[in-house]
């Protein structure tokens, strides 16, 4: 007889927090490589903004798609595939050449990492009831902080020891030794060997009404709820990829930082990042255990996020690399804080069988606008500074939240065409 397991749906949380924090050290490790780089490629700040950009590219494109090939082949199967080709992808990167040749590699990755989040929100909205979404989303959402803390410090490691090809090829093997575990602990609910009947019977009860048949692809597009979370992300995406693929860089150019010194300290804003992410989905649930509606809950998240971005803007006026650091380490534990709420809404608002999907459409825009912002940014440094982008950054989230407000007056699970039935 198999073992029952108490709770195994926050073990499943903590899988696909495993699996994020792998995507992320992926993601950050041609950030953290990026000084050496450029002078081993002779790269501009432009050219390596483009590169940023081909993998925001195929991250746009393909969360759209990977979003509903999750809903297709279901999460187990779709996220298996996901991690297989991201790491082959990653592994590649040793091989580039120049600009064109690590461009594509970068485009390669962002096919298979977008698929990341849908179907990660895809599993929380199959093991979680909607008091507890928030918190497995903060959860979730500690995997981006996690990773960019890992990465400094282990690729400043790997690239003085064993060069930065070989960098690349370590860490994309990292994510094979996540897929074992994924294949033994993932199943949907009612299928899962060890799950309790009684978790089995919670999870079950908070989602009846959500059992609503999975809508064609283009009717999504009727729906202002939809366009709100597209618009909200396109804004506001781009501000936390600045992060993630300039600091370094930041660190480098302004503050005359050595690549040590990079590794010793890049990871403290994404620490703050994970905090965030964590006290933002905890905060969301407690407000509704303490009587506050979903929508009070979610928005009230949003905003105390949005506008704890914006003291950002004192490291254009501090000398001290530290107390810069403290800013953007606010900064960013405001960004993930507001994102554990921002991120939980597709679930909110359509339910199981459509998460990957609205979430994959909501994602892609976020890419897409994050890629139009990262050559922008390359240009602004190379003819004028980062100051510019700085004064962007700090004001981006407050207009994805005004975008929250005007187009999702109320948060609660859409109405749908009459031919959309509950099933019984």
């Amino acid at each position: 007889m198999v073992q029952k397991t108490k709770n195994i749906r926050w073990w499943i949380a903590g899988s696909i927090f495993l699996a994020t924090t792998i995507n992320y050290i992926d993601r950050q490790a041609l950030s953290v490589a990026a000084p050496v780089i450029r002078e081993d490629l002779r790269l501009s700040n432009e050219q390596y903004g483009w590169i940023v950009s081909a993998f925001l590219l195929a991250y746009a494109i393909m969360q759209m798609v990977s979003g509903r090939l999750i809903d297709s082949l279901g999460t187990k199967k779709g996220f298996s595939i996901a991690v297989i080709w991201w790491s082959i992808a990653n592994m590649l990167h040793a091989f580039s050449k120049g600009m064109i040749s690590l461009g594509a590699f970068r485009f390669l990755l962002g096919i298979g990492e977008a698929a990341n989040y849908p179907a990660a929100m895809k599993a929380i909205s199959e093991w979680f009831p909607k008091e507890e979404r928030t918190k497995a989303v903060g959860i979730l959402n500690m995997g981006p902080g996690l990773g960019a803390i890992i990465a400094p410090p282990l690729m400043a490691w790997l690239i003085t020891d064993f060069g930065w090809k070989m960098a690349f090829v370590i860490t994309g093997a990292i994510g094979f030794f996540w897929l074992l575990l994924w294949r033994w602990i993932y199943y949907e609910p009612e299928k899962h060997p060890r799950i309790s009947s009684e978790e089995l019977a919670l999870i079950q009860a908070s989602q009846k009404e959500e059992n609503l048949e999975k809508m064609p692809w283009l009717s999504y597009f009727k729906y202002k709820e939809v366009w709100g979370l597209t618009l909200s992300r396109f804004v506001s995406d781009g501000a936390f990829y600045f992060f993630v693929f300039w600091l370094p860089s930041w660190l480098a150019d302004v503050k005359g930082f050595s690549l040590l010194e990079i590794g010793m300290f890049a990871w403290i804003p994404f620490l703050l990042s994970d905090i965030g992410s964590f006290v933002g989905g905890w905060t969301g649930g407690q407000l509704m255990k303490n009587g506050m509606s979903l929508d009070a809950s979610r928005k009230w998240v949003i905003w105390v996020g949005a506008i704890l971005v914006i003291p950002v803007l004192g490291c254009l006026y501090i000398e001290s690399p530290y107390w810069a650091i403290a800013l953007i380490s606010l900064s960013l534990f405001a960004t993930q804080f507001k994102q554990a709420s921002l991120f939980t809404l597709p679930i909110d608002l359509f339910g199981k069988k459509d998460a990957a999907s609205i979430w994959g459409i909501s994602g892609s825009a976020g890419s897409f606008g994050a890629m139009l912002f990262t050559p922008l940014i390359g240009w602004l440094v190379d003819t004028i500074s980062y100051s510019p982008v700085f004064v962007i950054v700090s004001i981006l989230h407050i207009i994805s939240a005004l975008l929250v407000m005007v187009f999702i007056p109320k948060i609660k699970l859409v109405s749908r065409a009459d031919n959309l039935k509950i099933k019984t």
